[in-house]
């Protein structure tokens, strides 16, 4: 047998490579395997187009911005650069008007002055007030999200906040549902359907119990937006390879994991090339359907597995992309700057039931009777992703159903539905349609097959409520750990914190294995010390 791994890590995305990089940084001997050809998951760069580098997934960065992850591995040093998203999001005015639109700056002055054009001084003033309660609860959201969700590490994360109606008066406005939060600040509809459809990014309608913080995330923009990694998202999953390279930790890309087992005293990893990998620890970064798959194929009591699997809810899907190149950024009406319009997020909805319908559309099986698009180019503030003098544009289309209703597949549709998303953003910016020179579609379908999201979910499993925090993706599994399966340890969008570009459960995994590791040692040093 072949000497031990210290730790094998299973799947490629962000968060894998960042429990490999933290666990490398400490003289583990470390590697990953990744069933995929391109390094990073969702967080990678293709070309999808002669010269033009196209994210596969991910596009603007946000959570790991705040999680002093990039600092602790020194990424920077690694060719990692992020332009701000400044302003960071843009809504246009409805199709057929010729209001302003509102751009929402990293500056709170210049934000209250675009809403006081486009919706009021009272909304403006409202906005103040939102971001003056909601960005400090925000960094207490990010604290709890740097750490696994014990009951110890939410009180500690969420200590001091308060309101003057006290903690019972906190709990109900963190518990309420996006909707809400949004009525009780403001009046304007095209503002609430904006910051709702920013909130709905991280998966559930804002109808939904428990979104009010998603909203609230908003105000977090105005202390750092998201930011533009240079060169297409995969630059963070490169930096991270490249600083795991120089701590001697490696990559195997193209021969998948095909069973995940448990022996006495170390774990065994087979590939789908049937070479078999000895480590002390696994961290498993795949989609947690996946690795209980993995288990099974090992010899996990299959009973416990399927008791789990069916308490896990996907969802029915969360949305289609097109990836388009173009000849030119998008026009929009209204008064809005180029720039002020392309380079951040674009929210192409005017009210709340535009939301709601696609929601409910999806439930159903049906494709939306309007799509509710989201528009990113990027191209306008980092030029190396397109050739000169063209740009390149992604559609977010949300939501869009994973499982069509009657006998339909998404092959017969894909083509219909991108030109009604296309659609979308002629009628907000027009003349767009004619920039369009070539497309590249990823429906619910070709996410799940390409990147392994099952269900075609970004987020991996739904961002309800009910899975969140201490409850991701289950109560039993919320620890990063895997009861019966000692030197296991989870990662990526299906625990906590969940969905989006974080690092924080890839730093947390590492984390648990290095302190276990370290009781470990401990513990035979004193078995060693009480025999002599």
């Amino acid at each position: 047998m072949s000497a031990f791994l210290d730790a094998v890590v299973v799947g490629s995305g962000h968060n894998a490579l960042v429990s490999a990089a933290y666990l490398a940084r400490e003289g583990w001997s470390v590697e990953v395997l990744e069933k995929d050809t391109v390094l990073g998951g969702a967080v990678s760069t293709v070309e999808r187009f002669p010269g033009y580098k196209v994210d596969r997934g991910s596009s603007a960065h946000l959570m790991i911005r705040h999680s002093g992850i990039i600092e602790e591995l020194g990424l920077g040093a690694h060719g990692l650069r992020y332009i701000d998203c400044d302003p960071w999001a843009f809504a246009p005015p409805a199709p057929g008007t010729d209001g302003p639109g509102i751009v929402f700056h990293r500056d709170l002055d210049a934000t209250w002055r675009s809403i006081e054009r486009a919706c009021g001084t009272k909304d403006a003033d409202a906005y103040r007030r939102f971001v003056a309660v909601w960005s400090e609860r925000s960094r207490h959201v990010m604290k709890a999200f740097s750490t696994p969700p014990t009951g110890s590490n939410l009180i500690g994360a969420f200590g001091g906040l308060a309101t003057a109606r006290g903690n019972s008066e906190l709990s109900r406005q963190f518990l309420a549902p996006g909707d809400a939060l949004l009525d009780e600040y403001f009046d304007n509809e095209a503002l609430k359907a904006a910051l709702a459809w920013f909130g709905a990014q991280s998966g559930p309608p804002m109808s939904e119990p428990g979104t009010a913080p998603m909203v609230g995330f908003a105000a977090l923009m105005h202390i750092l937006p998201p930011g533009r990694a240079v060169g297409g998202s995969g630059a963070l999953s490169a930096a991270l390879a490249s600083r795991m390279a120089v701590d001697g930790a490696t990559v195997a890309l193209g021969d998948g994991v095909t069973s995940i087992r448990r022996n006495s005293n170390h774990w065994t990893v087979t590939t789908e090339s049937g070479r078999e990998v000895h480590a002390r620890k696994v961290i498993a970064g795949c989609h947690i359907l996946t690795t209980l798959d993995l288990l099974g194929n090992g010899g996990f009591d299959r009973t416990t597995l399927d008791h789990w699997r069916r308490k896990i809810r996907v969802g029915p899907g969360i949305g289609a992309v097109l990836r388009l190149a173009t000849s030119a950024l998008p026009s929009y009406r209204g008064d809005a700057t180029t720039r002020e319009s392309t380079s951040g997020l674009q929210l192409l909805v005017s009210d709340r039931a535009h939301l709601r319908t696609a929601h409910g559309a999806a439930l159903a099986g049906e494709l939306p009777p309007r799509p509710a698009v989201l528009g990113m180019s990027f191209s306008g503030i980092d030029p190396t992703i397109a050739p000169a003098g063209r740009h390149q544009v992604t559609l977010w289309s949300q939501w869009q159903p994973y499982r069509l209703s009657g006998h339909r597949d998404w092959a017969s549709v894909a083509e219909a539905e991108a030109d009604r998303i296309v659609g979308e953003m002629e009628a907000f910016a027009p003349g767009f349609a004619d920039s369009v020179l070539d497309r590249f579609i990823q429906t619910p379908r070709d996410i799940e097959s390409e990147l392994g999201m099952i269900g075609g979910n970004v987020m991996h499993v739904e961002m309800s409520l009910d899975q969140m925090m201490l409850w991701r993706p289950l109560p039993e599994l919320s620890g990063h750990r895997v009861p019966g399966a000692d030197g296991l340890y989870l990662t990526g969008a299906s625990t906590h914190p969940g969905g989006g570009v974080s690092g924080a459960s890839g730093r947390s995994a590492a984390r648990i294995a290095l302190s276990d590791s370290r009781r470990g040692k401990a513990s035979q040093w004193m078995r060693r010390s009480s025999r002599s």
